[in-house]
């Protein structure tokens, strides 16, 4: 299976090169600031034509906003924008232009409504002392020198702080091609991230057949349908909040950067908030790798992971519960399913953000009016099933497959199938038989792609 893969590598470029490193990521700022200049002197000159009463075809031409047309403009202007631009490799000028290009796009789409989510607004100058420091290669010299360097355009080689040989193997054995290189500084140094197209091999999980329901929160991070222990939430931030509000203060008395002043900060200001950033950066860290294991081991074992399509946005405007939600990383658990499961060989099922999961028992079926959160425990009045509420709504996701999506040979709870009957549609699944609409009653099927069941698959 060919698919792109990102390789990342912490650098340790020499102060010369890490100059360099920053000199190109401003490449990249003026170049966009630049484009968005020009754009917006355009669209300037169009607006005030029209409050003359000038007619549309009287009005100053349009500018393209595509990369090719950014691009053109930009290699007749850079002698006089920017005498100095040789010092550069070409790449980071395109890749101001290409992000110039894709926001103005955005934008676009998103205020005709083809774009989906909320609002985006018009692109803004970048500022020097707050923009980001990243560039990305697209052509010229990328590739691994050794275990130890990198080469990139124009920087040349540099010394990579951990071991490359993961991808070097992967090239050496021509599986595996590097498309681009993005430099970045973040955590208070450099990275770089290569996207790769390698050709994975194909694997099947340890339970192919298994259905495993998984059911998110806060108190326990993740509640699983089949009996194993769920797994606890570590909770990162809140452990790391105490030495994050000294650190704060710490700031706080400092002198720091004043924009209506032009005040610069202290070198005092300076390493306390390096400091304060270190724990930001351990903290996104630990959560990172605890996530990373937790969605590995599923994806290694089950056929088929069951999830909620969890509203964290909607989620995180309750004041009480943003910190946590935040810190427990819904959003990034549902992300690393999908592309890990594809990867193993098998699939991610999202049920509807309006599946009665917790309020539905597992036993009966019998659906409850209201649940709220501050009643942990799930007590059926028509059956008279008393279990954990986390663990009766994992018991719902998987069952929600078990019924729904028949044929395909899920593991039931006495790992055989045995007590699976064969649906009114007929065995075979999905792919043999057209799955039915929803009609409101119990029972009733859904498409798979639909609105009560969404698969995963990869592309």
């Amino acid at each position: 299976m060919l698919v792109v893969q990102a390789y990342r590598f912490a650098l340790d470029p020499t102060p010369s090169q890490a100059r360099a490193l920053a000199s190109h990521c401003g490449a990249a700022r003026v170049a966009f600031n630049w484009g968005l200049a020009r754009i917006k002197a355009n669209l300037d000159q169009r607006t005030a034509e029209r409050s003359y009463g000038l007619q549309e075809d009287q009005l100053t031409p349009p500018l393209s906003w595509s990369m090719y047309a950014l691009r053109k403009a930009w290699n007749a202007a850079k002698h006089e924008v920017a005498p100095w631009w040789a010092e550069h490799s070409k790449e980071a000028y395109a890749c101001g232009l290409d992000r110039l290009a894709t926001a103005l796009k955005n934008w676009r789409e998103s205020r005709t409504g083809k774009r989906k989510g909320r609002k985006m607004g018009f692109p803004t100058f970048r500022a020097k002392h707050t923009a980001a420091l990243s560039v990305r290669f697209t052509t010229g010299a990328l590739r691994l020198y050794g275990h130890t360097h990198v080469v990139l355009p124009v920087l040349g080689r540099i010394k990579t702080h951990e071991s490359t040989r993961t991808l070097a193997r992967r090239l050496r054995a021509g599986t595996a091609r590097i498309t681009s290189a993005t430099i970045r500084f973040t955590a208070g140094r450099w990275f770089v991230s290569f996207a790769v197209h390698t050709q994975r091999p194909a694997r099947t999980p340890a339970r192919p057949d298994a259905v495993l329901g998984v059911d998110l929160g806060v108190k326990t991070l993740a509640v699983f349908s089949d009996g194993r222990p769920p797994a606890e939430n570590p909770k990162h931030l809140a452990a790391a909040l105490r030495k994050l509000r000294r650190a704060c203060r710490a700031v706080s008395r400092k002198r720091g950067p004043d924009r209506r002043s032009g005040q610069r900060p202290s070198r005092r200001w300076v390493r306390a908030n390096i400091q304060r950033n270190r724990i930001h950066h351990r903290v996104a860290a630990l959560r990172r790798d605890a996530i990373h294991k937790l969605t590995t081991g599923l994806a290694r074992t089950y056929g088929t992971v069951v999830v909620e399509d969890l509203h964290v946005a909607g989620m995180v405007r309750n004041r009480r519960l943003a910190r946590a939600i935040c810190d427990a990383g819904f959003g990034e658990i549902r992300r690393q399913l999908a592309y890990k499961t594809a990867w193993q060989g098998g699939r991610l099922v999202v049920a509807d953000r309006w599946f009665p999961s917790s309020k539905t028992c597992s036993g009966c079926g019998a659906v409850k009016a209201k649940l709220p959160l501050r009643v942990r425990t799930f007590a059926c009045p028509s059956c008279g099933l008393v279990m954990d509420r986390d663990v009766n709504a994992a018991r719902n996701l998987a069952a929600l497959v078990e019924r729904r999506v028949a044929g395909s040979g899920p593991e039931t709870r006495n790992g055989r199938g045995a007590d699976r009957k064969t649906p009114p549609s007929g065995a075979g699944g999905c792919e043999a038989s057209t799955p039915l609409r929803d009609t409101g009653q119990d029972g009733d099927l859904r498409p798979v792609m639909g609105e009560s069941l969404r698969t995963v698959e990869p592309s």
